[in-house]
């Protein structure tokens, strides 16, 4: 009995050393926002170009299946969405910001579909991880609605559970520029966009 004690306190003892030296001071803190808006590639490199966003992950949420493939995924029935895992830092980069480059980026009017890609697992939505990120959601998408005079379709649901895509997925407009290039010109992303915002999002965002 002594000894499982004497082991569960050095174990305690270790779980403490270690949380202390996560939460070091200085260290940014870091939130997740997670959003999706059709083709993962092209919404990981629009919040890629932002400051004080850490790191963006493509993958699958808001579906039943456990641990998903892109070939199921992109089959439908699954349930999951496209979507993109952000960690950011709040004291350089608000949440709004990016609800706002996210909107920029999307057809809203537009149901489980974007673009040339068409299926639930191309729906749109923002999955919010807290309250205050649920009240902004929700704030923002009345302003659009307003702004487009129009019905908004954009889910805004809690998030769940983040699967995040196959290694080749990940930076892939970086790592397979000509043939992202091609692909979203062929798919008529910024045209449309132009259409629905009056701008593309590089425009969009010089007037910010």
């Amino acid at each position: 009995m002594k000894f499982r004690r004497a082991i569960a306190a050095a174990v305690l003892l270790l779980s403490c050393a270690a949380r202390l030296g996560a939460e070091q001071p200085g260290k940014p803190a870091r939130a997740k926002a997670t959003f999706a808006g059709g083709c993962f590639w092209c919404m990981e490199a629009e919040f890629e170009k932002l400051p004080g966003v850490g790191s963006v992950t493509s993958g699958y949420t808001g579906g039943s299946v456990r641990n998903p493939t892109y070939e199921e995924v992109s089959s439908g029935g699954t349930g999951h969405a496209e979507s993109v895992e952000v960690l950011f830092d709040p004291s350089k980069v608000a949440y709004e910001k990016l609800v706002e480059i996210f909107w920029e980026n999307i057809d809203p009017l537009t149901e489980n579909g974007q673009f040339c890609d068409h299926g639930e697992q191309y729906r749109t939505a923002i999955f919010f991880h807290d309250d205050a990120q649920k009240r902004v959601a929700e704030e923002s998408k009345k302003r659009i609605e307003a702004k487009l005079k129009a019905k908004v379709v954009t889910q805004i649901v809690p998030a769940s559970a983040f699967y995040p895509a196959e290694e080749y997925h990940q930076d892939y407009s970086k790592k397979n520029p000509f043939r992202y290039g091609l692909y979203r010109k062929g798919c008529g992303r910024d045209e449309l966009l132009e259409q629905i915002w009056g701008a593309t999002p590089v425009e969009a965002k010089g007037k910010s």
